[in-house]
C-alpha cells in the first residue's frame, strides 16, 4: 500500500507540537502525500489555539508545495453523551473534523457510559473520523462501536502514535488488534493516522503495520492510499 493521506496531524498551534504548518505541508510533498489534514487540538486541551484561530482557517491556502491540505480540529468529547468542545458555529470552518477521548478533557465512567460517548460522537453527523478509539484512555465495548461506525459513516482510527511503546498505553496494541477484526468482520472501512506532531511523523504508521499483517486486513478496507474515497467518504 502506497500511502498518499494523512489526515490527523498537529501544528504548534496546538500548543505541545514542534512544526509549523508549512513545515507539516513541505515534509507531506517530500514524502510524496497528495492529501494532509491538520486537525488542532480543540479548546478543552490547555494550551491550544483559541476559537478565533478556526474562524481565519479561510486565509490558509488549500494546496502548499503541491499538497492539497484539509485544515480542521481534533475535537474533545467532554461527557457520555458524546457532546464535543467546539460550538456546531465553527463546523462549516473546518474542512474535517475529528473527535476523540483525551484524559484532560474526560472523567471515564463505567464500560457502558463510555461506549455511549464514543458512540454519541459517531452519531453526530458533524463528526468524520474517531481518533485514537482504542488507546485505552477509556475502557470501552468495541463491537457496537464497529457497528455504529458502520451505520453513521464514521471512520474509526487506528492511531499509530498510542502504539508507540514510549507512550504506554498498555491496552493500546490489543484494543486495536480487536477493532481491526471487528472492522474484517463486519467490512468498516478505517482510517489510519499518524498524530504527527512534528513534521517527522507525518504519514509514519510503522507501529501500525504489524497489526495489520497480524489481522491479515484487507487492503481494500484502509482508505490511505485512496484519495478520492477518502474525499468521498467524508463528504468532499
Amino acid at each position: 500500500m502506497k500511502t498518499l493521506l494523512d489526515v490527523h496531524t498537529h501544528t504548534v498551534a496546538s500548543g505541545h507540537a514542534f512544526s509549523t504548518l508549512q513545515e507539516m505541508a513541505a515534509a507531506a510533498s517530500e514524502k510524496g502525500l497528495k492529501l494532509l489534514g491538520i486537525t488542532e487540538h480543540a479548546p478543552g486541551i490547555p494550551g491550544t489555539c483559541s476559537p478565533i484561530y478556526f474562524r481565519n482557517l479561510h486565509v490558509v491556502p488549500r494546496r502548499i508545495y503541491g499538497v492539497e491540505l484539509l485544515l480542521g480540529a481534533e475535537l474533545n468529547i467532554i461527557d457520555y453523551k458524546g457532546t464535543i468542545d467546539l460550538g456546531e458555529e465553527y463546523f462549516p470552518m473546518l474542512d474535517i473534523r475529528i473527535a476523540g477521548i483525551h484524559s484532560l478533557c474526560y472523567k471515564p465512567g463505567t464500560v457502558e457510559q463510555n461506549t455511549e460517548a464514543m458512540i454519541g460522537a459517531i452519531r453526530n453527523p458533524h463528526v468524520h473520523i474517531i481518533s485514537h478509539p482504542g488507546d485505552g484512555t477509556a475502557e470501552v465495548d468495541f463491537e457496537p462501536i464497529v457497528l455504529a461506525s458502520k451505520e453513521h459513516h464514521t471512520l474509526l482510527e487506528i492511531n499509530n502514535s498510542s502504539l508507540n511503546p514510549v507512550r504506554k498505553k498498555l491496552t493500546a496494541r490489543n484494543n486495536n488488534l480487536t477493532i481491526l477484526r471487528l472492522c474484517k468482520k463486519y467490512e468498516v472501512p478505517v482510517i489510519l493516522g499518524s498524530d504527527a506532531h512534528i513534521s517527522f511523523d507525518i504519514a509514519r504508521y510503522d507501529h501500525i503495520y504489524e497489526l495489520l499483517q497480524e489481522t491479515r486486513f484487507p487492503e481494500e478496507l484502509i482508505l490511505n492510499d485512496k484519495v478520492e474515497a477518502f474525499k468521498k467518504f467524508i463528504g468532499r
